[in-house]
């Protein structure tokens, strides 16, 4: 046993965050979130790990009404071209799905990448060059995480075109949108993942995507599939 554990009430509130976490879409309030609990949570994202310490990222805070109505518009261009890869109910379904809060949320963010941080040469990139956009979705996961345990939703808004998205910002050429994300209080946290209720796609149980030493190989651990069914 680790010395370096956290308190057994500490690893019950992370465990609660990483599963009660949402993605949300329909249940945003219009209450203001404080400037220290939004500082709070871009200081987690700040926090992420990242390959060569190189951090790629930067938060672009929008409350502006009038960006938020030109991201919109992206939006609804990109999901009507997304609508048409449906056919017959399939279609019917997606159109009734509500996929972003661009106005409903008080606060957007948009955390990028930029592609030339740390130089030429950022130690561990060598072979990986994609290392700076997992790092920036560290930061991500970072931000949603803290996000919920401040009980305030998240919904990422991923149906827009980069490059439109990029026009609109006005970013530099080498900084690439990760993910813009709606913020806000909410009037509840689903029980379950919004497209999950909605029939959309399900969890898939965790035993069918583990594999022992290669693809091809099982868990021979039967104390690890014992434990994995009581989780």
């Amino acid at each position: 046993m680790s010395d370096h554990r956290f308190s057994e009430e500490q690893r019950a509130g992370l465990y609660r965050a990483i599963h009660e976490r949402r993605d949300v879409r329909s249940q945003f309030l219009p209450d203001p979130i404080a400037p220290d609990v939004l500082a709070r949570l871009l200081q987690a994202a700040h926090h992420a790990p990242s390959v060569g310490f190189m951090q790629p990222w930067d938060f672009i805070v929008i409350d502006s009404i009038d960006v938020k109505r030109a991201v919109k518009t992206l939006y609804d261009d990109a999901n009507a071209d997304a609508a048409s890869n449906y056919s017959d109910e399939r279609a019917a379904q997606y159109r009734r799905l509500k996929l972003e809060g661009i106005i409903d949320s008080p606060i957007n963010l948009c955390i990028t990448c930029d592609r030339q941080r740390g130089g030429p040469h950022v130690l561990g990139r060598n072979t990986m060059l994609e290392t700076d956009l997992f790092s920036t979705c560290l930061a991500v996961q970072n931000l949603w995480l803290a996000a919920r345990v401040e009980g305030i939703g998240v919904g990422w808004v991923s149906i827009v075109d980069p490059m439109r998205l990029a026009e609109t910002l006005k970013l530099p050429a080498q900084v690439y949108p990760v993910a813009y994300l709606c913020l806000g209080y909410v009037s509840e946290f689903l029980p379950k993942p919004e497209l999950e209720i909605a029939g959309w796609r399900s969890r898939l149980p965790l035993e069918q995507l583990l594999h022992g030493n290669t693809w091809a190989g099982e868990i021979e651990d039967d104390a690890l599939l014992a434990a994995l069914r009581n989780t």
